[in-house]
């Protein structure tokens, strides 16, 4: 039954995966981050139809001009803001919560030794930061809709193949280390895109 319902999430990713191209991207991306006005102009018709949008474009350059004047922290410098401090606490309360999302389970339906869940569970945490710190990287280079895109692409690939590593552990030794790769890679791709 879990490969199955470990499938069944790709439905949702694969049907975002198909309407995505049919959104625009982001106003204020296309204004602030890559500086074309007339594809702001056209997205915003497209997202509010026909009619003066000349305000909404104005607040969206006084993001710009905002932006370019808030300085960029360190992770260093993160950590020592007595502002941002509470902000941090909410972030790493989710981040720790993130570790009791189940994904536990799967290693347990995976026939794994007990004494290694808690060495899976710590990579699957790992690789949370690891997507985490790719995707603020990325997303300023390739934008949300690209990373979407190959996020929830890369996840469908890696429920399928996963479905079947889970389907075949019986019948092959390694199909076990192979299905937390995929559940690891799964971690990834997901902390990337959606």
């Amino acid at each position: 039954l879990w490969p199955w319902l470990l499938a069944s999430s790709g439905l949702s990713a694969l049907l975002q995966l198909v309407t995505l191209p049919f959104f625009p991207d982001s106003p204020s991306y296309l204004l602030i981050q890559k500086g074309n006005e007339e594809a702001c102009r056209k997205a915003i018709r497209k997202l509010w139809g026909e009619g003066d949008h000349q305000a909404e474009i104005d607040d969206i350059m006084k993001e710009k001009a905002a932006m370019t004047s808030t300085k960029t922290l360190r992770v260093l410098e993160l950590i020592k803001e007595r502002s941002l401090r509470w902000q941090l606490y909410i972030l790493m309360t989710a981040m720790t919560t993130l570790q009791l999302c189940g994904i536990n389970a799967v290693f347990h339906t995976a026939k794994f030794e007990e004494y290694l869940i808690p060495y899976m569970s710590l990579g699957v945490g790992l690789c949370e930061c690891v997507s985490s710190i790719l995707c603020s990287t990325l997303i300023d280079r390739f934008g949300r809709k690209v990373l979407l895109w190959g996020g929830y692409t890369l996840m469908c690939s890696v429920l399928a193949l996963l479905t079947m590593t889970l389907s075949l552990q019986h019948q092959f030794f390694w199909m076990h280390y192979f299905s937390v790769i995929l559940i690891f890679l799964f971690v990834i791709f997901y902390g990337i895109g959606p």
